[in-house]
């Protein structure tokens, strides 16, 4: 019996080819809904870790204070608030502090030859790449001697070692001009990328005590990075360089903080949940696209209930039972369900595959997803093919079989 009902059933969708496709679609289209929202916000959020993660391991980042005028406020960073000294005492009066990098950036018209460019001077000491987790292409980064007898050394990112010495050989031991000052190239970063606003293989690192000499004249730093030992106390070493600092800064109980400590573990918690949310706002859009296709399954099943009216008179007539005829609609409802789920998982996977590439993530397609999509067009297949089958089976023969 129910081979037979799988049988007749599979015929009804044959036969009208064009409708069946039609009424499948609102299923296909919020499946794809489903697994491409899941893409899109697993590639986000992979996306902003791996931008997270690239300003360094267990980074602490500390900025100065904020300066105001005629009531107007340029928020935290437009002061000069931090020091040199305030990141030689962070070094040295906090345990759970393992690197300590200040940095002052300036920007500088840069010379080799006939190549020339503007870019981002950043001036730090030897720890900086321990933080920022940074590995060489070429040559070294300066050492902490070069750093304490301000030479004039540099480490160009990749970018502007690619402007500067494009064709003219490796750029470690060559000379170059920083705002018209020689400073000799000592190693090439390798490939950083870009990370919110900033491209930092578009950078020229060079001892801090050399940038202050020669370029800014000034004690002041633009921020300070610290490093905690380990994940595990990086709040607790966000305390002690809160403490650490207030002292430096001569601050009383009653005075507000002049710098601000940007946590990476809190600004990932907190970008990640902004994803969360987009997801959620996305996976929405899915549920209600889902939606639209359950019902448009039940309008086509009622009306293939009008159309098989006699149909179902004549089954009636010969000895099919209520639940037979109920099965038997229910049965295309979910067929039509099913394969409008499956035909959007395929072209959802290609979607998935489409969007890792673009965002350059690994696999985006979630097992959670495909599992939540097939759930959801089961269940609407058997939801809104309820009333069909019921209208169906509730018909009497002789009215079945006297309508026109």
């Amino acid at each position: 019996m129910w081979i037979e009902i799988l049988r007749v059933s599979w015929r009804s969708i044959r036969a009208n080819k064009m409708r069946s496709f039609l009424t499948m679609l609102g299923i296909i289209i919020g499946v794809l809904s489903v697994i491409l929202s899941s893409a899109i916000g697993m590639g986000a959020k992979d996306n902003i870790t791996k931008q997270v993660e690239g300003l360094g391991s267990n980074v602490l980042t500390i900025m100065p204070g904020s300066t105001s005028s005629g009531g107007i406020s340029f928020g935290f960073g437009s002061a000069s608030t931090l020091t040199e000294s305030d990141a030689t005492a962070i070094e040295q009066q906090d345990p759970d502090v393992q690197y300590v990098a200040p940095l002052v950036s300036t920007s500088e018209q840069v010379v080799f030859g006939v190549n020339n460019t503007n870019t981002s001077i950043e001036g730090t000491n030897e720890q900086y790449p321990e933080i920022k987790n940074i590995s060489m292409a070429e040559g070294r980064f300066f050492l902490q001697e070069e750093v304490s007898s301000a030479a004039n050394v540099a480490v160009l990112g990749s970018d502007v070692a690619q402007t500067l010495f494009a064709g003219a050989g490796s750029p470690v031991g060559q000379t170059i001009e920083i705002g018209g000052i020689p400073f000799t190239v000592v190693g090439v970063a390798a490939s950083q990328g870009t990370s919110g606003f900033s491209n930092a293989d578009d950078a020229i690192a060079i001892p801090i005590t050399t940038e202050i000499n020669l370029m800014t004249g000034s004690n002041s730093v633009t921020q300070i990075l610290a490093s905690a030992k380990s994940s595990n106390v990086m709040d607790q070493a966000q305390l002690e360089i809160e403490s650490t600092l207030r002292v430096q800064h001569k601050l009383s109980a009653s005075t507000a903080d002049d710098f601000s400590i940007t946590n990476q573990a809190t600004l990932l918690s907190t970008l990640g949940g902004v994803t969360k949310t987009l997801t959620m706002l996305l996976d929405g859009i899915s549920a209600i696209s889902l939606l639209v296709g359950g019902i448009g399954i039940m309008n086509i099943m009622l009306v293939s209930v009008t159309e098989r009216t006699r149909e179902i008179g004549i089954r009636k007539a010969i000895g099919a039972k209520r639940g037979i005829i109920s099965t038997q609609f229910l049965l295309e409802s979910l067929t039509l369900s099913l394969a409008g789920a499956v035909t959007g998982l395929v072209v959802g996977g290609i979607g998935a595959t489409v969007a890792a590439k673009v965002m350059d993530t690994g696999n985006l397609l979630s097992l959670w997803a495909v599992l939540l999509a097939i759930i959801f067009s089961v269940a609407i297949g058997l939801i809104f093919g309820v009333y069909p089958a019921r209208k169906a089976a509730n018909l009497k023969p002789i009215d079945a079989l006297r309508f026109e």
